[in-house]
């Protein structure tokens, strides 16, 4: 008994065919459900449909749970355009906006961040210098940079 390549030659222990991978496993802690939108125009919020996607005890590798956590984008930014003492209210557009938990213009962070849904926020903008600022959101799954997104007047 014992362990044979293909070519029937003997693998030893010391040379098993196998490499490290750097995706550990990580055992879930409590139930974790997913929500997803109801079809388009029924008027039900957001997330009020879910299904439970892991339960305590299971085993999952760490790329599984990063690839739940999708990157934002940034669709659109309206009004583009605010005065440099700041306190305009910004609506952003784009996908995966439910995990975006600050606005920054420039290093400044916005204030008063609401997130309406997956696909829009809004939020104020902080007082900042005359000119192009980018809007970076700091979200779960990495930050989302829109180069010169805002302009101060």
């Amino acid at each position: 008994m014992g362990l044979y390549r293909e070519s029937g030659q003997r693998i030893t222990k010391a040379a098993f065919p196998a490499v490290a991978v750097s995706d550990p496993p990580m055992r879930i802690t409590e139930n974790v459900y997913q929500t997803e939108p109801y079809g388009r125009g029924d008027g039900r919020p957001e997330g009020s449909r879910r299904h439970l996607l892991y339960q305590p005890g299971d085993v999952v590798p760490q790329s599984v749970i990063d690839r739940l956590f999708t990157a934002a984008t940034i669709g659109t930014i309206t009004p583009s355009t605010g005065p440099a003492v700041g306190g305009t209210t910004v609506t952003i557009t784009g996908t995966g906006l439910d995990g975006v938990s600050a606005v920054n213009f420039g290093a400044t962070a916005g204030t008063s961040l609401d997130v309406v849904s997956a696909t829009e926020l809004r939020v104020k903008t902080p007082a900042g210098a005359t000119g192009a600022v980018n809007v970076v959101l700091v979200d779960d799954a990495g930050n989302v940079t829109k180069t010169n997104g805002f302009t101060y007047a």
